[in-house]
């Protein structure tokens, strides 16, 4: 079995911090930047980004639906960056929100997670909603290849709170529930797990005991959508200690494409997150 996940994103954060910077070549990215709406605008600010902040982070999240817009050309440049991640040391995560049934979630665990897969990033988003056991195929896969998982619990959007405040005939929220079944599979497993869970900055700390969660927490919503690093603060105090990673995208791209203000912007953020 490889290394677990958890214990290697851990002793990545320790050592670069708790940043995770959003890799997200959206069209209003492109055009703040100057560049065309085409694959080498896409292309171009997704390389500068990542050779600006390789060296300064821990993690990376990249934002696949910007990549998929273009079709197999956007997935070529795709593969092409993670791998060039892989080269630097960077840990990878594919914000790609997969989830579907246990059959089909075997062909998105070989592509995001697959040890031979082109796509293969270190960690890949993944949606509860069709239910947390049908993620079973991600999950094996991870801890086969000493990849990750995180299961989005409660997100930064509005929109998805009518499902995950949902209560059952017990009274317990949906949110509350995902995280129970993420801390039972990390139990099984020796250090910490696999999984990581999302949670969103501008949402209310869970009334799951997030100390024994057993896996990495990934933060978004900071910056643009909101959020702050008081808000994860708060949140990372009921964490066990450096698991918590928070993703800061547009407010980092914002500074570019000026390559000294993108890295000059990457390291406040960095040194604000210190405190987590």
């Amino acid at each position: 079995m490889a290394e677990l996940f958890g214990a290697r994103l851990r002793e990545r954060r320790r050592e670069l911090g708790a940043l995770c910077v959003g890799i997200d070549p959206s069209a209003s990215v492109l055009e703040s930047w100057g560049r065309p709406p085409t694959i080498e605008g896409l292309e171009y600010v997704a390389r500068e980004i990542l050779e600006v902040v390789g060296e300064l982070v821990a993690v990376v999240k990249v934002q696949v639906a910007f990549f998929e817009r273009f079709g197999s050309a956007g997935l070529r440049v795709l593969e092409s960056l993670l791998g060039d991640a892989r080269d630097v040391g960077v840990v990878t995560i594919a914000d790609a929100k997969r989830g579907d049934i246990a059959s089909t979630n075997e062909g998105y665990a070989e592509a995001w997670l697959g040890a031979g897969s082109p796509l293969r990033s270190d960690a890949v988003t993944a949606s509860p909603y069709l239910g947390v056991a049908a993620l079973a195929p991600l999950y094996r896969v991870a801890a086969e290849t000493g990849r990750g998982v995180f299961v989005l619990a409660a997100t930064s959007n509005d929109e998805g709170r009518l499902v995950q405040d949902a209560r059952d005939v017990q009274g317990r929220r949906v949110r509350d529930l995902v995280l129970d079944d993420v801390a039972a599979y990390n139990d099984r497993l020796d250090g910490l797990g696999s999984l990581g869970v999302v949670l969103g900055a501008t949402r209310e700390p869970p009334a799951f005991d997030l100390s024994r969660l057993g896996g990495p927490v990934l933060v978004p919503g900071v910056g643009t959508q909101g959020g702050s690093l008081e808000q994860v603060a708060r949140l990372s105090a009921a964490c066990a200690p450096d698991t918590v990673i928070v993703n800061v995208s547009r407010a980092i791209a914002a500074a570019g494409p000026d390559r000294r203000a993108l890295r000059d912007a990457t390291r406040r953020w960095r040194d604000d997150a210190a405190v987590l």
